[in-house]
């Protein structure tokens, strides 16, 4: 900082040694003054030496105001204009005023964009209700004409506009997923057999099998959220797998004692160099774009959610090798970490 003002101040620091260079240059050629070296040099010396502690009194005033300032916007804090240091010159009131004009400003943006936001989300969480009601006399008609080959294809297609529909509701609820999860224990089979019975229609269609084995196992975790991720991942997972093809799906442990539950398909794989991107919002990758059905959201919002739950998601893959996805639960020493 004190580079810095010397650099802002340079023009004054010209100033005073252009100044005491004419004044010496003037006593050195005035016939009139006889004044020794000796006696100009110990008054020049003492200008310096007033100037100079001039200079650190005017840098320490200065600066203060900038050092708390500096200070302040260190600690992030929603309200950071409140605390707003002391000012000690006009131009700081100045720059105190225009602060709090623009944190005043940026308040009234933000609340505006909760609020289009908040509606919109409201909108959507209706639009999805309403469209659920037919869809719920859809399925009610179809289970009473399942004979039908006709209806058990309807009944595939059904399935993917729920799952579509049932997503998008999920998606309006994640700003609020904080104050929407609970955790507890529960059995990973309940989680795990609700979710491969609700794609049962598809699995059919495409005569994809499903073996599920390992050990049973309780884990802590949110049942509501925590199926939605499994839900993602099963979909995927007949999504790309070929017809005829099997899912397995297997619990095992890690050495540290956490839980992990996999989920492996048939399908072509992943290349390696798309595998550190599934995650991300939007990404298709190479195996999306071949199948032309991949919108980036599913395993995004999956791994959203899992971050804030207390789970984990990873993944591996091989070209013609099917791709395994693997939820890794917390274990009960973490409990409370995973509430805060």
């Amino acid at each position: 900082m004190f580079i810095a003002y010397i650099k802002d101040m340079k023009s004054w620091i010209l100033l005073f040694v252009l100044s005491l260079s004419f004044t010496n240059v003037l006593i050195w050629i005035d016939k009139g003054l006889s004044i020794k070296i000796s006696s100009l040099i110990y008054l020049d010396m003492l200008l310096i030496a007033l100037f100079i502690t001039f200079f650190m009194w005017r840098f320490k005033k200065e600066t203060q105001y900038v050092k708390e300032l500096l200070h302040a916007a260190e600690i992030h804090s929603q309200d950071w204009h409140e605390g707003l240091p002391e000012p000690f010159f006009s131009r700081d009131y100045t720059i105190n005023e225009l602060l709090r004009q623009v944190a005043n400003d940026q308040l009234e943006k933000l609340s505006e964009i909760k609020a289009a936001n908040l509606m919109e989300s409201d909108y959507t969480a209706a639009w999805v209700h309403e469209v659920k009601a037919p869809l719920t006399s859809m399925k009610l008609t179809i289970d009473a004409n399942r004979q039908d080959p006709i209806i058990r294809k309807i009944e595939s297609d059904w399935l993917r506009v729920h799952l579509l529909i049932d997503r998008q509701l999920y998606i309006s609820r994640l700003p609020s997923l904080g104050t929407d999860y609970s955790l507890n224990k529960t059995e990973v089979a309940q989680l795990i057999t609700p979710e491969v019975r609700e794609l049962q229609s598809w699995c059919i269609e495409k005569n994809i099998g499903v073996d599920i084995e390992g050990e049973e196992m309780e884990v802590i975790t949110d049942s509501k959220w925590c199926r939605f991720i499994i839900r993602q991942l099963l979909t995927n997972a007949v999504k790309y797998s070929p017809d005829g093809g099997i899912i397995s799906i297997r619990t095992d442990r890690t050495q540290s004692g956490h839980a992990v539950l996999l989920i492996k398909d048939e399908g072509s794989g992943i290349p390696a160099h798309d595998l550190p991107r599934i995650f991300d919002k939007g990404f298709t990758g190479e195996t999306g774009r071949l199948h032309n059905a991949a919108t980036g959201l599913g395993l995004y919002i999956a791994h959203q959610v899992a971050s804030k739950i207390g789970v984990s998601l990873s993944a591996h893959s091989k070209i013609n090798e099917g791709t395994t996805m693997a939820i890794t639960f917390s274990i009960e020493n973490d409990f409370d970490a995973t509430r805060t």
